[in-house]
């Protein structure tokens, strides 16, 4: 069952795994109330940013959130798309699969890193540590998948070369 599977699937599912629920909760506060979901721990460095270095208003501030909460949808929405079409053997052993994880891997890493970056800008360490780490899985990630390529496709057989199959020899699709 798992032998086509790749270090790159399997670690592209476990990011999956951490990101889909932990960006997700995150964005949800901040829809439901983005000032206040805005100053919760994940997203406590931005918030000191553009209020502190910006000295942005109140409705600039909500937006700004929304921002924030679409971008960190928009990379679950990426690696729930990657699980989807991880369930499917053939993508999985083709490597077809992959786009949507390197798109999800390049937009997270993008925010985690413009996060961890504003975290050092205001001084908050807490916050500082969970984007660097964030970022350096998702950096992981993608090392794996940009050095770890997709098995080759087997080469096309000629039907002359090949004998007629016996009856003790059925070609089953999980023979091939």
């Amino acid at each position: 069952m798992f032998r086509n599977w790749r270090i790159g699937s399997v670690n592209g599912a476990l990011l999956a795994a951490y990101f889909i629920p932990a960006w997700t909760l995150v964005a949800f506060n901040i829809f439901v109330a983005p000032v206040h979901g805005l100053y919760e721990r994940p997203s406590i460095a931005v918030a000191l940013f553009l209020s502190d270095q910006l000295q942005i208003s109140g409705m600039s501030t909500v937006r700004a959130a929304w921002l924030l909460a679409l971008g960190r949808l928009t990379v679950v929405a990426f690696f729930a798309i990657y699980l989807a079409l991880l369930a499917i053997p053939r993508t999985r052993k083709s490597g077809a699969s992959d786009e949507a994880l390197g798109i999800a891997l390049a937009i997270g890493s993008l925010i985690s890193f413009a996060s961890m970056v504003m975290a050092s800008k205001v001084g908050e360490m807490a916050a500082l540590r969970l984007h660097a780490t964030e970022l350096l899985l998702l950096l992981g990630a993608a090392i794996v998948l940009v050095i770890e390529r997709p098995a080759a496709a087997p080469k096309a057989v000629d039907v002359a070369d090949t004998a007629p199959l016996a009856f003790d020899k059925a070609e089953l699709l999980h023979n091939r």
